[in-house]
């Protein structure tokens, strides 16, 4: 499930999920906390294919992040041949490699974590900025092909200065939000990529079968092309309603969409529940 798109959405996905089961337990969370989370957890959704230069957000700010992405997916391969076991395949180049692990994942979500802890809201604006613009770039591919990078620039900027007056950062759990948002962002496209052909190695180095990558996949049967039928008619438009429709329910949760009349999870006609209350 490689379609930016199809990774954006399952991003988004599962920050409404994340959103739901948090304020559940009692979690606090502000509307402005919610906002700044599906963004970094819709853009992180895409920044494991960083790994490979051909992808569609490689080129997100042009000439600038597919350098890095050459840097990346060199370094994934090197990873990948100094620790690969007999079983694992022969194969050369980087793609589906660190950056498509549960550990990839943890330390994205602990580097931002420290970043936020640290330098507050002048760490979240630049983190805000790159995320959106790996979202941006992977919903609207189609729209903003590699050259355009302006266009991806602008639009992200745009909606980071939408947010610059808006979010806050001085709560304590603020930090920690981001760097969920982060982790759950990068895992939610590791388990997309997991129903695809190739699998991913997601609980890499422990090793399986012989494997320290083995590819973590549905049976051959249930497995789909990436970019084919099955993803762009199927998997996408059903992640973008469940998406949709998580999000408004966990947004009504922290009493930013008070105006619906009915619980979206219940479906009862119910007062709006406040997050934390």
């Amino acid at each position: 499930m490689s379609t930016g798109p199809t990774h954006a959405m399952s991003g988004l996905m599962a920050w409404g999920g994340v959103s739901i089961a948090a304020i559940a337990n009692g979690l606090p969370m502000t509307p402005q906390t919610w906002v700044v989370g599906a963004a970094l957890c819709s853009g992180a959704a895409l920044l494991p294919d960083l790994d490979h230069p051909e992808a569609t957000v490689a080129n997100t700010f042009g000439r600038v992040t597919w350098v890095l992405s050459k840097g990346v997916h060199w370094v994934s391969h090197v990873v990948y041949r100094s620790t690969r076991l007999r079983s694992d395949a022969n194969r050369h180049g980087g793609h589906r490699g660190v950056t498509h692990t549960l550990l990839f994942a943890l330390l994205a979500g602990f580097g931002t974590y420290a970043a936020v802890q640290w330098a507050h809201k002048v760490a979240l604006i630049p983190l805000l900025f790159l995320f959106c613009a790996l979202a941006v770039r992977g919903l609207l591919h189609e729209w903003t092909p590699k050259g355009h990078v302006l266009g991806v620039t602008v639009l992200s900027l745009g909606l980071t200065i939408l947010c610059w007056h808006w979010i806050e950062v001085g709560p304590p759990e603020q930090a920690q939000w981001c760097a969920v948002a982060v982790a759950a962002g990068c895992l939610a496209h590791c388990l997309g990529d997991s129903i695809t052909e190739q699998g991913c190695p997601i609980f890499w180095p422990i090793p399986f079968s012989g494997k320290t990558w083995y590819p973590v996949a549905l049976p051959k049967p249930m497995r789909m092309r990436t970019g084919g039928r099955v993803e762009l008619g199927m998997v996408l438009p059903v992640l973008t309603v469940l998406g949709v429709w998580l999000s408004l329910a966990s947004l009504q949760r922290t009493g930013l969409a008070s105006w619906v009349p009915f619980d979206l999870l219940t479906l009862q006609h119910v007062p709006t529940v406040v997050a934390g209350h």
